[in-house]
């Protein structure tokens, strides 16, 4: 699974109930996706397999191969509890969740990555496009290699509809520019947070958030720019895959 090291069971489990706490102190409709045999570990990074659209769900298709029995688990619970899916990307065309982030209502920013490929953002296109929605394609670089765990999301975390989370020194410059157009301040993590995940900043309100301890740093700079921020204890369900409270996360609704 390219994990830091085999998770502790119990302890995850512990870390994840005071992590849906967070939650719910907030949310009064947490749904939970059902657990399947087709799946693994990594399904707790719900984020990846579908993509949340006012007009309904997409269905993904995972470029992780060890992943490929999520998006079907997800839509059948979207079919089981009426909640509308508007279309499927299908092989050869992949792409995760977690490379795909909505900078406003009518904008999509979409990382072509090692998850993502092109022919997937095309599909995702042609879904979007009949309801006047832009594509914004973000060219990722190689970093760690294809076995990395590496999405658009692990540079930016859009927290308000003017504010975003990012790590300056991965984020190319055409797509920098573009969200500074767009009218975005930026929170910028430094280097000694990055690997901790300090880029991984999940918004349950605007300027509301929750993140990873250990990032002191980014999470004072989000305090001094009038967020309120929340952090959960996550070695087992975060550190270890590099998977942060986004990824733990698959909104299906939000406000912008």
């Amino acid at each position: 699974m390219n994990y830091l090291s085999q998770p502790d069971f119990e302890k995850a489990k512990r870390e994840y109930a005071s992590f849906r706490a967070l939650l719910e102190n907030d949310i009064s409709d947490v749904l939970q996706f059902q657990g399947s045999f087709d799946t693994t570990i990594d399904a707790i990074y719900c984020r990846d397999a579908s993509i949340a659209t006012d007009q309904g769900m997409i269905i993904c298709n995972m470029g992780k191969a060890g992943r490929s029995g999520e998006p079907e688990m997800q839509q059948s619970y979207y079919n089981q509890n009426q909640i509308p899916v508007l279309g499927s990307i299908t092989a050869p065309g992949t792409v995760e969740g977690g490379d795909v982030a909505w900078l406003n209502e009518k904008t999509l920013a979409v990382g072509l990555s090692y998850r993502t490929n092109i022919q997937g953002i095309d599909q995702l296109a042609a879904l979007l496009s009949p309801f006047g929605i832009e594509i914004l394609v973000v060219d990722l670089p190689h970093f760690k290699g294809p076995d990395d765990v590496f999405h658009l999301m692990s540079i930016l975390s859009p927290i308000d509809e003017d504010l975003a989370v990012v790590y300056p020194p991965l984020m190319p410059i055409r797509f920098r520019k573009q969200m500074i157009n767009m009218g975005y301040k930026f929170i910028e993590v430094p280097d000694s947070e990055f690997e901790s995940m300090g880029c991984n900043v999940l918004a349950i309100a605007p300027r509301k958030c929750i993140m990873l301890k250990g990032n002191p740093k980014t999470e004072q700079a989000l305090i001094e720019a009038g967020c309120e921020v929340l952090t959960y204890t996550g070695y087992e369900i975060s550190v270890k895959a590099g998977g942060g409270p986004t990824c733990l996360t698959r909104p299906i609704k939000r406000k912008l």
